[in-house]
């Protein structure tokens, strides 16, 4: 029963639940992002270098010939496919330059909040204890 006890203890600490809802909402993010690069950026880049889409460029490794689609050309062996993997690389930059964005704009409010209003100096010391210091440091001599 210890173990459910410490278990519970862990599972609801905050920081584990903001790391949960975090995991999620990335999760969502990254379908955007990816969905933003496939369907909307990669068809322009397509169109600029020849009108084909993009992620059925390769080099054929097998002499398969550049005119087959990429899933025929693996049919027929080994490919390069970089078309792929240029989709996958700016999606991922894409990704990090909008999160990069938006831990500017946090830490930028973080900066705009007010911050905490210094401890109060201490109180001076009363008149009765310092002349009460005093006698004492005079009875000393």
């Amino acid at each position: 029963m210890r173990i459910m006890k410490e278990f519970k203890a862990f599972a609801i600490k905050g920081n584990v639940i903001d790391l949960a809802v975090g995991v999620i909402i990335g999760g969502a993010f990254a379908k955007i992002v990816d969905s933003l690069v496939q369907d909307v950026i990669m068809p322009v880049a397509g169109k600029l270098v020849g009108g084909l889409d993009f992620s059925n460029y390769y080099l054929p490794l097998n002499d398969q010939g550049t005119h087959l689609t990429l899933a025929e050309a693996k049919k027929a062996g080994a490919v390069l496919a970089y078309g792929s993997f240029v989709t996958i690389l700016l999606n991922f930059l894409i990704l990090a330059f909008i999160i990069f964005q938006m831990v500017r704009a946090i830490n930028r409010a973080k900066k705009t909040e007010p911050e905490a209003a210094p401890a109060p100096a201490a109180a001076p010391t009363p008149e009765e204890v310092v002349l009460l210091r005093e006698i004492r440091d005079a009875l000393k001599k």
